[in-house]
Formats: structure tokens, C-alpha cells, sequence
């Protein structure tokens, strides 16, 4: 059946919070509420959702654990909620998966234009125009629409921003990005300071190549610039 609004599940411990939020949301989105991570976890595992908003500071299951639980088996965008303004604090959202951050108190505009922005970065996916991408007799496969990854006939569990960094280098793999350009792709964020977590995800896809026991590494690093797909052909 197709849906008239996008759906969105709040995640926060506090009903005042809840409360203002389906307020400011439910003209425009149908609204699911979870009280605490265990209810929203219940919540992801049986309904289709567009969008996650994820309060940091929860008892028995703070926000960083959901979002790094439910990356374990979901891609559906995350935009964490919280008091706490610390660059740290922001990165370490980012590693583990989430999409972005708000900090409160915020405006109901800011908010309402953030989730837009979140669903546009990660609904549009014309940058993956292939549906299937071989390198090499077959060293490298990148499969855009299942977002599954072989390299040497060997599956890659990578998470989504772990796929979309891998597949936008290949896709595009006579082009240097540098880590800004990557982070604004990522989460479209425009801010130096956090590229760092650009090359956290980069240096677990090289990790978990390793272990599936290849020797190809197919991002390149460009001393001062930032990242290039590497060719199998070439680097093998």
C-alpha cells in the first residue's frame, strides 16, 4: 500500500519530549512513539519506517547503544536528540551509524529541516546509477541495489556509510575526495573538525577486508588531499 506520510518513531524517556515532538511532526509525518531503546527495538524489528529520532540520555539503554544495536540489522536513518554539544560526543554518533545530530533546546523549523534533509541524503541515491559494478574479473563486486560487497568471491559485511563511501569512490574512480566532500556526502555535514570520523569508517572497510583474507585495498590514500578508489587491475 502506498503511504500518504512518511513514518518517524520518537525515542525519548521523557512524554514532555515525546509529547512536543508529535506536536511539531504530525502534520506531516504519522508518528510512532517509544518510551525507552527496549520498546524501540521491538518497534524497528516489525515496522517500516523513514526516519529515527533518538534521545541520547535514556536510562538502561542510552541512545549510542540503540543506534549501534539497531545498525546491526537495519539502514533506516537516525537523527540523534540531544543536550549534549560536545565535538566528541557528535563524532562518536557518527561512527556508530547515526545520520545527524540536533541539539536542544531547538527551533521546530531547525527540526522539521534537518529530517527533510535526512531523508533527501538518504533516499536519493543517483550517485549509485549502476546496479552492479565488476572490477577486475570479478576481484571487486559492488551491487548498488542489494548494497552487498564481494571482494576475491568473499562477502563484506559493511555498514550503510561503510557501502556508500566504498561504492561513491568506484563509481567515481578517477576523482580525489577529500574528507570534507565525504562528510558532506555522508551526513552533509560541512565542518573539518569531525572528518576524522571519515576515516574511522574508511579504516574499518580496510579491517574488515583483511580478515576476509585479501590483499586489496580498494581505497587509496592521497597524502594531504584525502581518498581514491583503487583500481584491482592496478593494485593487485
Amino acid at each position: 500500500m502506498y503511504k500518504l506520510k512518511k513514518t518517524i518513531l520518537i525515542v525519548d524517556d521523557e512524554w514532555n519530549m515525546r509529547n512536543l515532538l508529535s506536536i511539531i511532526l504530525s502534520n506531516e509525518y504519522d508518528v510512532i512513539e517509544a518510551k525507552d531503546g527496549e520498546e524501540a527495538l521491538r518497534i524497528i524489528k516489525k515496522t517500516e519506517l523513514d526516519l529515527i529520532i533518538l534521545d541520547l540520555m535514556m536510562p538502561f539503554m542510552n541512545g549510542w547503544e540503540v543506534c549501534a544495536e539497531v545498525r546491526k540489522f537495519n539502514s533506516t536513518p537516525i537523527l540523534m536528540l540531544t543536550a549534549r554539544n560536545e565535538l566528541k560526543d557528535r563524532v562518536h554518533g557518527l561512527d556508530i551509524g547515526a545520520d545527524d545530530y540536533i541539539i536542544k533546546p531547538f527551533e521546530p523549523e531547525e527540526l522539521l529541516a534537518r529530517i527533510k534533509a535526512v531523508l533527501r541524503r538518504t533516499t536519493n541515491k543517483s550517485e549509485l546509477n549502476e546496479e552492479v559494478i565488476t572490477f577486475g574479473s570479478n576481484i571487486l563486486v559492488i551491487d548498488n541495489e542489494s548494497r552487498n560487497v564481494t571482494i576475491e568471491g568473499e562477502p563484506i559485511d559493511l555498514t550503510p556509510k561503510e557501502f556508500i563511501i566504498l561504492s561513491t569512490l568506484a563509481t567515481n574512480p578517477k576523482r580525489v575526495f577529500t574528507r570534507e566532500i565525504l562528510l558532506e556526502i555522508l551526513w552533509g555535514i560541512n565542518d573539518s573538525r569531525e572528518t576524522r570520523t571519515v576515516d574511522t569508517h574508511i579504516k574499518n572497510i580496510r579491517v574488515k577486508i583483511k580478515e576476509s583474507g585479501s590483499n586489496y585495498d580498494p581505497i587509496g590514500t592521497v597524502w594531504g588531499v584525502g581518498y581514491r578508489f583503487n583500481d584491482p587491475e592496478v593494485s593487485v
